[in-house]
């Protein structure tokens, strides 16, 4: 005894309805599809059965029907012959052929229809089948996008966003005070280098004045 207990029931059943009301859907899919496989097993097989049952009332019908016709001429040579009882004879062998046909062909049409429901039937749960298979493969998809949003989460958790930012921005702010000295020793490198230069473009022109005002006083 399986989740359903009869054949209409899967072919019927609704299956979001199912799931929306199970504590545990995943497994109640997995349950469904089990199910519909099982029972399409049994309806192939049974299919199969009433199909080899229908070849057979077939061949049974076509032999009565050479029968009733094999009866129908013996009757008619028989009359031919003015053999009265004969032919009676014949005619009440040929009518038990036909009414065995009849039976035989009243039972295949209710094969045929039995198996054309079982068809119907089939296709339909075929349908089911392939629809729980989606769900399945959605149910996947959702658990396996579930499983990397959470370790994303854990992660996040263990090695935070936001104080990786300040922490970096602390690193950068190190940095520029680094480059700021830098600078500020270039700066200042450079201002003692022009100014040596400076004091020695002043000594040369002292040294100059004092040459000229000493020329200056020997000419005088």
């Amino acid at each position: 005894m399986g989740m359903f207990s009869r054949f209409a029931d899967i072919v019927n059943a609704n299956i979001n309805s199912m799931l929306d009301k199970a504590e545990d859907p995943e497994k109640m899919i997995k349950l469904i599809i089990q199910e519909m496989e099982e029972t399409l097993v049994e309806v192939r097989s049974t299919a199969a059965k009433h199909i080899a049952e229908k070849k057979t009332l077939l061949r049974q019908i076509r032999q009565l029907e050479k029968s009733v016709a094999s009866w129908q001429e013996k009757a008619e040579v028989a009359i031919e012959k003015d053999r009265d009882d004969l032919a009676k004879a014949a005619l009440v062998e040929k009518h038990k052929s036909q009414d065995e046909r009849d039976a035989l062909s009243e039972e295949l049409a209710q094969l045929e229809d039995f198996l054309a429901a079982v068809q119907e039937d089939g296709q339909r749960l075929q349908e089911k089948l392939s629809e729980a298979k989606r769900k399945q493969e959605a149910f996947v998809l959702r658990q396996e996008s579930a499983t990397v949003r959470l370790k994303v989460r854990e992660k996040a958790h263990i090695y935070n966003i936001d104080e990786a930012i300040t922490k970096f921005e602390r690193y950068q702010q190190k940095i520029d005070e680094v480059e700021a000295q830098v600078e500020a020793f270039d700066m200042t490198s450079n201002q003692d280098l022009a100014s040596q230069i400076s004091a020695l473009e002043t000594d040369e022109r002292i040294d100059k004045e004092l040459e000229s005002m000493k020329k200056q006083a020997v000419n005088a």
